[in-house]
């Protein structure tokens, strides 16, 4: 290895330390400052859009457990052993999670210019190792926050899973009156 690669290297990682440090602190304390906010809420536009959407990405609604509105989050859609699910990368007392619980799991999807009514099972935490090293493969800004690669021993995965809910998605029917 030369030394003007060891030098780059040795500035990438810098460089990537540095946006995990910017990142955590967008999300001090668990919640989002003004300006992740504001980016936030340009992903629910980007994330709902039928054109614009990664494929990953949704939009998450669900009813607020306090102010009874429905409430809009972006989240990471992750795909494992044929089923999807969600991840809370800032831990279990994130709104969302607290809001899901409130409202027994039931909420809505919304990807790729289509809605779904949903609901959501919490995974045991023994049962989430595996899928949060997809999530980590499908979600890289997500990294900064679980301070793990999606390459990461599985052991790593164990031991981070029991502050990092995850939930299985289920289509929930909707019921017509007539």
């Amino acid at each position: 290895m030369t030394n003007g690669s060891m030098v780059a290297r040795s500035i990438g990682r810098a460089v990537a330390r540095a946006v995990a440090a910017l990142k955590r602190a967008m999300y001090r304390g668990g919640r989002p400052n003004a300006p992740m906010r504001l980016m936030n809420r340009l992903d629910v536009l980007v994330y709902g859009a039928r054109w614009l959407s990664p494929r990953h990405a949704a939009v998450l609604k669900v009813v607020g457990r306090r102010s009874g509105n429905i409430t809009s989050v972006p989240v990471a859609v992750t795909h494992y052993r044929g089923a999807e699910f969600l991840v809370s990368m800032l831990g279990p007392d994130v709104s969302w999670v607290r809001n899901v619980q409130a409202a027994g799991g039931k909420a809505a999807l919304h990807r790729q210019g289509r809605e779904f009514p949903i609901l959501l099972e919490e995974i045991p935490s023994e049962h989430r190792a595996e899928i949060l090293r997809r999530y980590l493969a499908a979600a890289p800004g997500a990294r900064p926050h679980l301070r793990l690669g999606p390459t990461a021993p599985l052991s790593e995965f164990h031991r981070i899973a029991p502050w990092h809910p995850v939930f299985r998605i289920h289509e929930r029917p909707v019921h017509v009156h007539t």
